[in-house]
C-alpha cells in the first residue's frame, strides 16, 4: 500500500501549533497540534471529548461555519483535525484561536453530551478540557497565518 500523507510528517520535529497538512482539491486539513507527539503527555481521553464536542460545535455556529467540513480528535490524542473549505489561512487561524478561548472559559452544559446524542458520553472532563484549551490559546494567537505550514 502507498503510504498516507500524515504518515509522512517527520513527527520527531513537531511542535504545539497550526499547520496546513493537506491539500485535497479545494478542501483544506488543518492540524491543531496540542501536545508534543511521543513525549509522553497526551489528552486524557475525557478531555479530548469534551474538546471534540465544544469545538465542532462552536466551529459549526461560528461566523465561518458554511466553511467548516469537519472536526476531529487524532487517534494519538496530540490534537485535532479542521477541514475546511473556502477559508483563507488567516479566517482558518482567527476561527480556531476563537474556538480556544471559547472552550478555555467554557462552563455550561457539554453540547452532545447525552446518551441519545453520543456514543460515549460519560467520557467527559470539562475541567480537563479547558485547561489543555486554555495552554493552547497563546501558542495560537502568537502565530500569523504565513507561519501555517509544517517546518522542513
Amino acid at each position: 500500500m502507498e503510504r498516507i500523507a500524515s504518515f509522512c510528517v517527520d513527527h520527531t520535529r513537531l511542535l504545539p501549533g497550526m499547520y496546513l497538512s493537506r491539500q485535497d482539491g479545494d478542501v483544506l486539513t488543518w492540524d491543531i497540534r496540542m501536545k508534543r507527539p511521543n513525549q509522553g503527555d497526551y489528552l486524557s481521553t475525557g478531555a479530548a471529548h469534551t474538546l471534540e464536542h465544544l469545538f465542532a460545535t462552536y466551529a459549526r455556529n461560528s461566523a465561518w461555519s458554511q466553511g467548516v467540513i469537519y472536526v476531529g480528535p487524532m487517534g494519538c490524542r496530540t490534537g485535532f483535525y479542521l477541514l475546511t473549505r473556502g477559508l483563507t489561512p488567516a479566517e482558518a487561524l482567527a476561527l480556531t484561536v476563537e474556538s480556544f478561548r471559547f472552550m478555555a472559559s467554557y462552563d455550561g452544559p457539554i453540547p452532545g453530551a447525552s446518551e441519545v446524542e453520543c456514543g460515549n458520553w460519560q467520557d467527559m472532563d470539562l475541567s480537563a478540557a479547558r485547561a489543555e484549551a486554555a495552554a493552547m490559546v497563546p501558542v495560537l494567537e502568537a502565530l500569523t497565518a504565513d507561519q501555517l505550514h509544517y517546518q522542513d
